[in-house]
Parts: structure tokens; sequence; C-alpha cells
């Protein structure tokens, strides 16, 4: 399928509010979120990421800036293989430098290279800007906004014009911000997209410039605001309220300095508090689930406090409250969490999840609705792992494991006896040895394994313990390995938690493992992904159900 999926998302379409044209939403996690202090994606990250937006059903992902850097080039060329359902794809790039040519400009090039229906370009609405950071004059910056969206519109792509520091500028100079506005308009973009670029603007103000745009335009306004002042999501609201029909923003807020609109905060409170369909129906369930998938692959800490998605958000302490809430949980809340995916919580006794384990055991071809006993210890098996630092949003295979395990229906191809690891420092490399002893049903194996460092060691080892029973193994590979301290105030006896990525020729899939030791924790991960991934290819198992791959305690 193209890089596009199905779909035109520019075009009117019927929202909550009658006869009201459907705000398009902008996810720019890839590009503009990525920029954020630590977080550094992988390209299988920025895929995986595309997916859950695309699953969440964003209608339009942009993927990076192709011309700036070999990873975005790669995710682009990767990404047209994706199954888009929903999103289209957008690259993102800047107009022509100065007094140079749009057929020769290598970024412009680029973004035609990456065959996206949508090319989003930025350029300068703000007099400072273009004399003191383009040092060129006024009208040569109109011509290299008209030229470039010219240039694009003419290969067919739709053109979606990033007025950079358009409200700094409109305060500054408003007839240049509105020509530039003008030019972009006029040579074929489809969406003005107005950028409050160093995030210092107010509700009522945005609001009120808005306004005069849309009066002075009659274009299709969009808004892309940052977080400085701690008002993109109101400004967001306030500018849809106002008639802008195109939001952007990034997934948990990410982006430079103060970060950018929460677009999961600005899809809720449209959908739930204006009346806006945003999202397909039924997907805005997701919310929560699909912010917390993306902080997991960002490797970032998932803040509880996160308005709509977080854990907190929905929490009451114990108390003088405790009582009102177990009859009248929405006397407490803005609005029904389960509306967002998430659920209501007393600290000293959480409210009932279990439709939660329910749903999500049904997504993986689990029915636990005739056994509610099982779901119930299943919940608690969740919610005690969770309390030790395990996170299960973004890693389905050791849900299922866990369900599988708990419910006894896990077989075992092995089990571990015990493992030994060394890591030798040399003069010219290091290198790491370990030992693996494994139980086969009633046979035992040890298996020695070498690598670059323990956990490679292991995986090593543990292959060749396996292999000869096992050929599917040489089917799968480990493709990503990600590690999280859960408590830096513990220094070096911190608890970690580690992620590891599998995948065979059909897909991939994650496991988690939570030690107070990095090895610990990595072998558990590796275990049991090599556990799922043999439970996916139908390999025969050799033990009982009791036995677990990974040693962890049940």
């Amino acid at each position: 399928m193209s890089a596009g999926g199905p779909g035109l998302t520019g075009q009117a379409g019927t929202a909550g509010q009658a006869g009201a044209e459907k705000v398009e939403i902008y996810d720019t996690t890839l590009r503009d979120g990525s920029q954020q202090v630590g977080l550094d994606l992988t390209v299988a990250d920025k895929l995986h990421v595309a997916v859950a937006l695309d699953a969440l059903g964003v209608d339009v992902v942009e993927g990076g800036w192709p011309g700036s850097n070999p990873k975005d080039a790669e995710f682009f060329a990767r990404a047209a293989d994706l199954p888009w359902r929903h999103a289209r794809l957008a690259a993102f790039g800047a107009t022509r430098p100065p007094r140079r040519s749009t057929a020769d400009d290598p970024n412009l090039l680029a973004l035609l290279a990456a065959r996206t229906p949508i090319v989003t370009l930025v350029g300068k609405a703000w007099t400072l800007h273009v004399d003191e950071a383009l040092r060129t004059t006024r009208e040569e910056n109109l011509a290299m906004v008209a030229e470039s969206v010219r240039f694009m519109a003419a290969e067919g792509r739709r053109v979606i014009f990033d007025a950079e520091h358009f409200f700094d500028g409109y305060r500054a100079d408003r007839g240049y911000a509105l020509e530039v506005l003008a030019a972009a308009a006029e040579a074929g973009a489809d969406t003005l997209a107005l950028c409050d670029t160093n995030g210092g603007t107010l509700p009522d103000e945005a609001a009120q410039i808005l306004g005069e745009v849309a009066a002075a335009t009659g274009a299709r306004l969009g808004v892309h605001f940052h977080n400085d002042a701690a008002c993109a999501v109101a400004n967001s609201v306030m500018a849809v309220a106002g008639g802008a029909l195109h939001v952007q923003g990034a997934a948990n807020g990410y982006g430079e300095r103060c970060g950018n609109a929460d677009l999961f905060s600005v899809i809720a409170g449209l959908e739930l508090k204006r009346d806006h369909e945003l999202l397909p129906p039924g997907r805005l369930a997701a919310l929560a689930s699909t912010a917390r998938t993306i902080a997991e692959l960002a490797n970032l800490p998932f803040e509880s406090r996160q308005p709509y998605v977080g854990s907190s958000a929905f929490t009451t302490k114990a108390g003088l409250h405790a009582s009102a809430i177990a009859r009248r949980p929405d006397a407490y809340s803005h609005v029904d969490p389960s509306l967002v995916g998430n659920e209501a919580r007393v600290l000293v006794s959480e409210l009932a999840g279990r439709s939660n384990v329910l749903a999500k055991a049904a997504e993986l071809g689990l029915d636990l609705s005739g056994d509610p006993a099982l779901a119930s210890t299943i919940l608690d098996q969740i919610k005690d792992a969770e309390h030790r630092g395990y996170a299960f949003e973004a890693a389905d295979a050791s849900f299922e494991l866990l369900v599988r395990r708990t419910a006894g229906v896990l077989p075992a191809w092995f089990e571990l006896e015990g493992y030994r690891v060394v890591i030798e420092r040399g003069a010219e490399q290091d290198r790491s040895e370990a030992i693996v002893r494994l139980l086969l049903g009633e046979h035992r194996v040890v298996a020695v394994g070498e690598g670059v460092g323990p956990v490679h060691a292991l995986d090593q080892a543990l292959r060749r313990g396996l292999a000869e029973l096992y050929p599917a193994l040489a089917g799968i590979r480990l493709v990503d390995y990600k590690v999280r301290i859960l408590d830096g105030r513990a220094a070096t006896s911190a608890v970690t938690r580690v992620m590891l990525t599998s995948a065979d020729h059909d897909g991939e899939w994650t496991t988690v493992g939570v030690s107070d030791d990095i090895v610990t924790a990595s072998w558990e991960a590796l275990a049991d992904g090599v556990a799922y991934g043999l439970l996916r290819a139908g390999a025969p198992p050799l033990a009982s159900p009791e036995l677990t791959a990974s040693g962890a305690p049940v």
C-alpha cells in the first residue's frame, strides 16, 4: 500500500457539531516532538510510533525532515510499506533558500523523493527573522514562499504551509505577516498553519488573532502551538472554537523546550467537551493506551499526572471522598475516564479494572469472559507486577504470557536452572562469556555463548542450547533493546526495566523484564521473547505448563 493510506484528510466532513467541517488532527511527534532533550528514536521506533498513531486514527502523521538526515530518509523509504489504515503521511521541509531556484534545491528535491501525499513547508512570517536570520529582503522571502509552494503543488502534493513565528510576526508587522499567508495561499497551499514557535501567546490573544486572520484571508487555517506559557492545549482548543480546521501537536506534548501542544489532551477536550468527532468511532477509548505505548517507545517516563491519560488523572486519595466515589465515581471526575481508556482509582483500594483485562485478552484471542475469577486473578497479577515496575502497554507479548501462565495454559519449552556471565576487559576489546544451564524436559543442557556484552552472550548461549530441538529459533532475531532506570535516587542499585523487541518473518513482539540487576532483567525479557517466538511458531513443548521460561515468579 502506498505511504498515504486510504482517505483524504483535508476534506470537509461531518463533525459532532451540526454542519461543522471536520477538524484535522496533525501529529508531529516524529519531527518536532523528537527535538525534546532525551528523546532519541531509532528508525524502528519511528515506524512503531507511526503505526500506533495510525491505529489511533489521527489524520496526518508527519514523519520528519527527509532532507536533513539519513535516519529520516530511511524512515520514509520504509514507511511506504506500512499498512496505513487511516492516517496520511507528511514530509516536512523548508522553503527554498534566498537567491536559489526551486528546481535545484536539495531540500525540496528530498521532499519529492519521500513520495508522501502531503508536504509541509515552513517559511518565515516574522520580519525579525527575515531581516536577521535569513538576511534577505522581505520581497525575496515572499518569493521563496510562493515559488516553493507552487513547486510542490505542481508535483501533485497537498501543501500545508507552516507560517513560522506567525503570532510574534503578526504583533510586529500585521501587514507583512498577512502578505506571507497570501503568498502561500495564492501559490496553492491547501492549509495555512499559524505557528506560535516561541510559545508565548495566551488564549485570548490567540483567539483574537485567529479571528482577525480568518476575516482577512478567508483561507483554511490551522494552528501549531508550543507550550512555553503553559497554554498550548488551551490555545489549540480556542483556535478550533474560532474556526481553525487543522491542529498540530505531539504525543504526550513532546517537543523542544517546554514541548508542543499535547495532542491527546487536544483530542479529548475537543471530542468530550466540544462534541467534535476527530477520531474514527470507538477509537477515543484507545487514547490512554496509545499515550503509554508511545512513551515506552520513546523510552521516557510516562507522566502520571498527564490530563486524561495519566495513571493519576482520575485518582483520588482515600479518606473523606472514598465512600462517595464508591457510590458515584462521576462526582469526582470531569469526564468518564473509560471514554479515553483510563480508569478511576482510590489509592487505598483500586476500583475494578477487570473489563480492561478482558478487552486486552480478547485482542489477543484469549476469551476470559466465562471465568470472572480468573480475570480477577490476572488483574491482581498485573497490578502486583506493575507495582514492581513492569509495563505491559508496549509489551503485549509479556501480557499474553502472563495471562496464559496464570490460566495454566502456557507450555514450557525450557526451564532455567541457572546461568553465569563473565565480563573480561581487554587492552583492545571487551569480551563477555555466558554459560546457561537449561532443563529440557528430562534432559539437562549446558551451553556457552560469547558476545559483545552480557546480554548478547546470554542470547547466544540460550540459542545454542535450544537450536537442535527448536529450529524455528533460526528465524527469530532481536531488533531492539531499551533500558529504563525506574528510581534514579537509588543510583547503581536502582530497579531497572528492560524492554526487548524480537521479530520473525511475520512480525515483531516486545517483552519486559524488571530487576535491581540489569542482567537479570535482561534475561527475563530475553527468555520470554524466545518463549513467545516459539509459541508463535507452534513449537512442541517438552515440559509441563507449570514451568516458566524465564524463571520469573508466577
